[in-house]
This record gives C-alpha cells, structure tokens and sequence, in this order.
C-alpha cells in the first residue's frame, strides 16, 4: 500500500510562478491550475499510489505563534489573482480522484506528517512531494520524498530521495535535519537562528556531538569556547526554535487516510477544464479515459492554444 501526501501550497505557488501569464478568453487567469493538474497527473503517473491527498495550510498554529509572535510574518500576501485559483483547485481537485485536507490553524506541514505516521503505523508506504526542508526530519526506511528537482535526479524525471539522500543532500541523517535548522534557524519562516552559526557550523556541531539537547545538557562537550559561548548565550533562543521545527504527528486526523481512494470523475473534471481552455490537458483526458471529444469545443485564445 503506498500513500501519496502533497503539501497542495509548495505546489501553488510553484506552479503559479512557472507558467506566467496564462489566461482564458474570459481574462480569468489559470496558470497556476493548468500546471498544478500537470504536476499531480505527473505524480500518479511516476509513483502509481494506492491512495492520494493534497493537503493545504490552513492558518498558523498557536503553539508556534506563542513562542515566536513574529513567526511568517515576513511572508508577502497572495498575489490577487493566485487567490481564486487557489480556490478552485481546493474545491476540485478532487475531480482528478484524489483527496483535498485542510485543518483549521494548522500548516501542512503538521498535517502530513500526522497522516505519514498513522498510515506507516498501518504499514503502509508514504511518498510525501514537497520542497520543505522541516519534513526531512521524519524521511525513514518507510517514507520518501518526491523531487522533480534537476539536482535530485540521476535517471527518469524524479526522484525518491530517503534516508542516503538525505544525509548526502544535509550531511546529517534525517533525524537531525530540525537539530541543524534549530541552530541555523530559517529566513524564510522569521525564525531566528543563532548568531554566527551556519549551515556548516551546524551540521560539524550536530555530527560531532548530537542531538541539541544533549549539547545543551553538557555544554562543556562542545571544544570551540566561541561556539560554546554561543550556545549558551541563546540558549532560550534554541530550546524555542527546537519547538518550532517539530512536526506534530498526533494531530486529528479530518478523515482517515485510508479514505483517500484513487476515484477521478474524468467528465466533471473535462467539463471545468473546457471552461478553463487546456486544450492539450483536454484531449490528454479525452484519450486516457476513452472520452468522445465535445462537438462543439469552446474557441480558445492564441494563448490557449499551447495548452
């Protein structure tokens, strides 16, 4: 059994600042749908799941506002016309036959990992497709990540990066990947890291001496007195941040993750890509599920044409 988790807004935005500018006749944009749909048709067909969900942030959790109020706030809004399509993925992808999960005041990030948990409890398989770092952490014999990343890819047009590939991605294995991002903090998120302390100062102290709390315990441990005295200067800075980076994993669940069968209605789904004007998207369909073609197809744009 293999179970399929998208962190659905890595994507979004992904697939938004890709494919720039495309629009239907109407004006509605439609970029960031048309290469979303390419990118999930792309993974079922590489990986074959049994079962499959994208899963959407949904707010900020308050455990991680507490401690740092400042958290994401450095992040820029939705660009307004992101913002519908957003919406209309949410609500139909699950057309394509897959699941569609938010959960309020949570990140997806938290979601998926609870999800990966309790399906490898079951014994299941779990490929996650994301590009965030802070998942890396729960990367296991049972759980892969999914790349279509030019620097992952040795052969095919994917790659499954596990426990090898990450430790040679990081230089540290999985486990301790929130140990470095504890130390190194993380920009794009507002949190803080600890001064003077980067990516390859983190990973020496990590494989060195362990996981944080241990150097915390034994501080003496760390042989550098500048790096020591670091350390403990922003000890409260790092006990803080060794929180924000955990994932939870015991989260409930809005539905099992044993629900989220592999169900595509191919003719709902034509129906709103006709609207849309994806004309290669549409006959891809039309031909992979032995669907007639529409008598009378909508007139596409010059733009339109191309997809």
């Amino acid at each position: 059994m293999r179970l399929l988790l998208v962190d659905g807004h890595y994507y979004l935005y992904r697939s938004f600042y890709a494919i720039r500018g495309l629009k239907n006749s109407r004006g509605e944009p439609t970029n960031a749908i048309y290469g979303f749909i390419k990118a999930i048709r792309k993974m079922l067909a590489d990986l074959k799941p049994d079962r499959a969900a994208v899963i959407w942030d949904c707010g900020l959790p308050a455990r991680r506002v507490e401690l740092q109020p400042a958290y994401k706030q450095n992040r820029t809004a939705m660009p307004d016309d992101l913002r519908p399509q957003e919406e209309w993925l949410q609500k139909n992808i699950p057309l394509l036959g897959i699941g569609s999960v938010e959960l309020q005041d949570t990140e997806a990030d938290d979601l998926i990992a609870t999800y990966a948990a309790a399906a490898r409890r079951d014994g299941a398989d779990v490929v996650i497709a994301t590009n965030d770092k802070d998942i890396l952490q729960i990367v296991g014999p049972q759980l892969h990540i999914y790349s279509t990343l030019k620097t992952d890819i040795k052969e095919g047009g994917f790659a499954l990066l596990g426990p090898e590939e990450v430790r040679g991605k990081w230089g540290v294995d999985a486990q301790h990947i929130a140990d470095v991002l504890t130390l190194t903090g993380d920009a794009s998120d507002n949190i803080p890291g600890v001064p003077g302390i980067g990516d390859k100062t983190a990973v020496s102290l990590i494989n060195t001496y362990g996981a944080i709390e241990g150097i915390l315990e034994n501080p003496t441990l760390v042989e550098n007195i500048r790096q020591r005295e670091k350390l403990l200067a922003h000890r409260d800075l790092i006990i803080a941040n060794r929180e924000m980076v955990r994932l939870d994993e015991d989260l409930a669940m809005p539905v099992p993750w044993q629900s989220f069968e592999i169900n595509p209605k191919p003719e709902e789904l034509l129906t709103l890509l006709r609207d849309c004007e994806f004309r290669t998207l549409i006959k891809e369909i039309e031909a992979e599920f032995k669907i007639p073609a529409a008598e009378n197809p909508p007139a596409l744009t010059s733009q339109g044409e191309l997809f």
